[in-house]
């Protein structure tokens, strides 16, 4: 009879656990769906190079252009890298050590005129193992979460120069307007297996800088929601 009611207890206790975790999945997929309809309302279009208006200078090699219009004006943002190589803006202390550096640019066109209005500017240099400085894959994203007609930016990188399996340096840069929010911290990245076998990870931290803590909540969510996609690769 003890047995029969153990038993029972446990079922009703995993019912419950999966009522909650289906209640919780839902929640997570109407949240998405949110955030998902929020950005299609800005009509975001793919430019390339040939594109772009004759005055309009950047460094490295295009990665996301886009082109859009708000109530700033004609927007245009351009996210670029350089790769590894040696720049001559840096000293070098070992033979073969490189460089690599990532730009982020945002452009108003206006009667012609082409007025940059905020970079973002990240580096490693003299590095002699391995180097990177990249934008998170698929993470650029231009959003109106708080539909006040003022796009955010997205901007999400990594840099590190290592020469062994650990985090590297991650931030997420948002850009509303002129105003910055930054999240900085570290991927996570797995070290090994324990004796159950579960998987060991090292990094995951992250920090909102002031902007971000007395932002919207609805920033600080696509934030999060950003970076937890983003943690693990």
């Amino acid at each position: 009879m003890k047995r029969l009611i153990l038993i029972l207890l446990f079922l009703n206790a995993f019912l419950v656990s999966c009522k909650q975790e289906t209640k919780q999945l839902k929640i997570d997929s109407q949240n998405e769906k949110s955030i998902e309809s929020r950005i299609k309302t800005l009509q975001v279009k793919d430019i390339d190079s040939s594109q772009f208006p004759k005055l309009l200078k950047y460094e490295g090699f295009i990665k996301n252009a886009v082109r859009w219009k708000d109530k700033l004006g004609d927007n245009i943002v351009i996210t670029t890298e350089t790769g590894n190589y040696r720049s001559e803006k840096f000293q070098h202390e070992y033979d073969e050590s490189g460089d690599a550096e990532l730009f982020g640019y945002h452009f108003l066109v206006k009667n012609g005129r082409v007025i940059q209005t905020w970079k973002v500017y990240d580096y490693i240099d003299d590095c002699p193992v391995d180097i990177v400085a990249s934008f998170v894959k698929n993470s650029f994203e231009i959003t109106d979460l708080n539909n006040n007609g003022i796009a955010e930016i997205w901007l999400m990188y990594k840099i590190i120069c290592h020469g062994d399996v650990s985090p590297s340096e991650m931030k997420i840069i948002m850009y509303e307007g002129k105003q910055k929010f930054a999240m900085r911290g570290e991927n996570k990245v797995q070290t090994g297996i324990d004796d159950s076998g579960e998987k060991l990870f090292e990094g995951g931290n992250y920090k909102f800088d002031a902007a971000f803590e007395k932002s919207p909540k609805v920033f600080k969510d696509f934030a999060l929601n950003l970076w937890n996609k983003n943690t693990i690769y």
